[in-house]
């Protein structure tokens, strides 16, 4: 393997790093896919409020949300990748990356790099990158991109992860990137994530995940997490009645199954009404998998936003009978 502009090294989430043998430890829920992050001796050019890799931040330089990413050798992490693909352990490799002046072209040599020796599915979660180099992506056999919008809307972006943020991003540039991405990859290969806690309601959430399905974005869901060094560390997470109504509309409207004008919201913006069948809502909640991880095919990122004892918003894994059952009680009240 050619190790020419190849990063020396690269941060692998702790899970990750278990799971292809470059540590010891024992995980309650192994991750399906193997979880990356660019490495950069200095933290990210952007400021976002909520992230520990943010340019003030204080946060140790090794966390992303509650996670930690040690780093390895680069070469050594793509062998061990090779030898998983060939195992069958891993369903997908997600490349996450902090903004940086070279990060393009580090991403351009990882992704050729891994996809020479590594036969799996390969993701990229990236700062928005200009059309052209995104169709360098996917000539590189990227075959999923994500740019994060983080917030339900422009002010909050501004506030969190834009100008009033002192970071270089802004809402339209990243709606831009995202539909771009769309021209170059197609319709649900290009993803989002939408954190629930900013300072939105329950209903500009929902109008903004259904503006991505209506774009061909998959949306996927955080629960804030505040992270000590962080500009939000005295945010609380969001209340998991809150939570557990986004995830069910998400579900609703990716599969369409219902569109936002179909469904109702309180004077506070909270969901009251799906606007769907009785059975449909009782069919949902029984199979639980509006309340799994929403990714990229094969991702189920345990425990990114939760400890394994709780409270959990995103289970790893297909629900239990009496996970369900709390599920239903979390709701908060009767759901029509």
């Amino acid at each position: 393997m050619s190790a020419e502009h190849l990063p020396e090294k690269i941060r692998v989430s702790v899970g990750s790093a278990i799971v292809l043998g470059l540590i010891a430890g024992k995980l309650d829920a192994p991750p399906t896919t193997v979880y990356l992050l660019t490495y950069h001796e200095r933290k990210c050019s952007a400021n976002c409020g909520f992230c520990p890799q943010a340019r003030t931040s204080t946060s140790r330089a090794d966390m992303l949300s509650r996670v930690t990413w040690p780093p390895f050798k680069t070469e050594k992490v793509i062998d061990s990748l090779a030898q998983a693909g060939k195992k069958d352990s891993i369903q997908r490799v997600c490349i996450q990356a902090i903004n940086y002046p070279n990060v393009f072209s580090d991403l351009l040599m990882l992704a050729t790099n891994i996809k020479a020796q590594a036969k799996v599915p390969l993701s990229v979660s990236c700062p928005p990158f200009t059309e052209e180099e995104m169709r360098e992506l996917h000539k590189a056999e990227v075959n999923r991109v994500s740019v994060a919008l983080d917030t339900a809307t422009s002010t909050l972006f501004e506030e969190v992860k834009g100008v009033r943020a002192q970071s270089p991003y802004s809402w339209e540039k990243h709606r831009n990137a995202l539909k771009e991405a769309v021209q170059v990859f197609g319709r649900n290969s290009v993803s989002t994530h939408l954190i629930v806690g900013l300072g939105e309601n329950e209903k500009q959430l929902a109008e903004n995940i259904q503006w991505c399905v209506d774009t061909g974005i998959y949306p996927s869901l955080f629960a804030f997490t505040p992270i000590p060094g962080t500009v939000l560390e005295n945010m609380h997470q969001p209340k998991l009645a809150t939570y557990r109504r986004v995830q069910l509309a998400r579900y609703f409207m990716v599969n369409g199954k219902t569109h936002v004008e179909n469904m109702q919201f309180d004077g506070e913006g909270r969901i009251v009404g799906y606007g769907v069948s009785q059975s449909m809502l009782e069919e949902a909640l029984e199979h639980g998998s509006p309340f799994q991880t929403s990714g990229c095919p094969g991702c189920n990122r345990p425990y990114y936003n939760e400890k394994p004892s709780g409270p959990i918003y995103n289970y790893p894994r297909r629900l239990s009978h009496d996970e369900i059952v709390e599920v239903k009680k979390q709701f908060g009240k009767e759901i029509s």
